[in-house]
């Protein structure tokens, strides 16, 4: 009786056991694996035909297009002493080792145990009545013990596989993230350089006004000593180099904050870095003619990094939805236990092994709430890469315009400088011939200056442009 009882006891536990494995195995495909979602972008660029004209340099070093030594070697040395950068690299280390650990979880684990115990026994107490009154009892025993402990978590439902998936999903959306950074470093420091070019081509413009202006009040206050000129046009003169003198400072402000914004970006601490941008001349490189969205989905590092929080978000998915099935683990200890030093032997050898089971069998409602969240999470993330995706297409297309928009702006203006230069030493020549009032010659003289600082600006802005270009492109890496 005692025989069948027990044969029937093993055949009910083998039949729950291949059951629970059948069970896992299903499990595995409630969770597909991973595949991206198709993303309709346009076949070209609506503002393509803003794009500047032109052979492009390499997407991942853009800056040798502007053809100045000076930027590639500040935005190569921010790329490597950048603070930010160097967090979003600690950041990913910290990434790959979460994935690291949670690889190690699909390996057994082995780990040894060593342990000693001394006690003095009580002869009062009731193991002690009783063992002392065995000749040889003693009091003080000591206990040793030695051992392997090795466990492994079976996984036939895949949620550790999933697990090591998603952390690993994580890692490469970190690293994507460190490139976004990278990008971004690039950008600012050329961004800053140009500003600081731009603010020094206009502050030497202004300079020359200044002198321009100086030399014109010396000359109206000559005449009016000879009787030539009113205290009017005088004082119309002194307030012409009263005004051009009040925009010197606003310009070396914004020379100083943008030193400043530079040393920051290449982790130094504020100052003089970037005391060699010269005003002048900038060649501005084209981005290319053959740029479709389509290519922002494997160069802009925001997508690329919402697409893999994606797939991590999937994974999690996987991870709640295993909690449904039962989880097996096997468990074994070599070792030895002896009241005596020695080596292990068979009279001290203590092995064991076990096989454990764990089932959320009553717990469903709370596996459903989190499979939901997880479901929920992983809508939630297809949704932001869609949007990362239309806001990358977006930058692009903006740039596009307001490059091509200011191209066509800077060519008005140098024919409007050109225009207004003649109308100047017209009028200049016309006031000292007496043809013309001071006032006349004043008002001339502010347009063609108007026109020429707005001209440098205008520069500037389209320089800064095309890096916002290759930013929104995703160039830098």
């Amino acid at each position: 009786m005692e025989r069948t009882t027990s044969a029937a006891g093993t055949h009910a536990l083998a039949a729950l056991l291949a059951a629970s494995l059948a069970a896992m195995l299903a499990a595995c495909a409630s969770t597909p694996d991973y595949e991206a979602p198709a993303i309709a972008t346009a076949p070209v660029y609506h503002a393509a035909q803003a794009a500047a004209p032109g052979e492009a340099p390499p997407l991942d070093r853009w800056w040798l297009g502007f053809q100045d030594p000076e930027l590639a070697r500040l935005i190569e040395r921010a790329l490597a002493q950048n603070l930010d950068l160097e967090a979003a690299a600690a950041r990913v280390d910290q990434a790959r080792a979460s994935a690291g650990i949670a690889a190690a979880a699909l390996l057994p684990t082995v780990s040894a145990q060593a342990g000693i115990s001394a006690e003095r026994q009580s002869l009062e107490s009731p193991l002690g009545k009783l063992a002392s009154a065995f000749p040889g009892y003693d009091r003080t025993p000591v206990l040793r013990s030695e051992a392997l402990v090795a466990s492994w978590e079976l996984d036939p439902a895949g949620g550790l596989k999933r697990q090591r998936e998603q952390r690993g999903y994580e890692a490469q959306a970190a690293e994507a993230e460190r490139l976004g950074v990278r990008v971004s470093v690039a950008a600012e420091v050329a961004d800053a350089w140009l500003r600081i070019r731009g603010a020094r081509l206009r502050l030497d413009l202004a300079k020359q006004r200044l002198r321009d202006d100086t030399r014109l009040l010396e000359l109206v206050q000559a005449r009016r000593e000879d009787g030539l000129a009113t205290l009017g046009e005088q004082a119309q003169a002194e307030a012409r180099v009263a005004q051009v003198r009040a925009t010197l400072a606003p310009l070396r402000a914004e020379i100083a904050s943008q030193q400043n914004r530079l040393a920051v970006l290449v982790g130094e601490a504020p100052g003089k870095v970037g005391a060699d941008a010269a005003p002048g001349p900038l060649a501005l490189p084209a981005w290319g003619s053959d740029l479709h969205p389509a290519d922002l989905l494997r160069r802009r590092p925001d997508v690329l990094a919402a697409e893999r929080r994606l797939a991590a978000a999937h994974a999690g998915v996987g991870v709640a939805s295993a909690e449904y099935y039962p989880k097996l683990s096997l468990s074994a200890l070599l070792g030895m236990e002896s009241l005596r030093t020695g080596v292990p032997n068979a009279a001290n050898f203590q092995p064991a092994a076990a096989l454990g089971l764990r089932w959320r069998l009553f717990d469903f409602g709370a596996i459903d709430a989190e499979v939901a969240r997880a479901t929920a999470a992983r809508r939630e993330a297809l949704l932001r890469y869609r949007q990362a995706m239309l806001r990358a297409t977006e930058d692009v297309e903006n740039a596009m315009v307001a490059a091509g928009a200011l191209r066509e702006e800077s060519a008005a203006l140098r024919d409007e400088v050109a225009a207004a230069s003649r109308a100047r030493d017209q009028a200049h020549e016309a006031w000292m011939g007496g043809a013309a009032s001071l006032l006349d010659a004043l008002e001339l003289d502010r347009q063609y200056l108007t026109a020429q600082d707005r001209l440098s600006q205008v520069e500037t802005e389209s320089a800064r442009a095309t890096v916002a270009g290759f930013r929104a492109l995703g160039g830098g890496w």
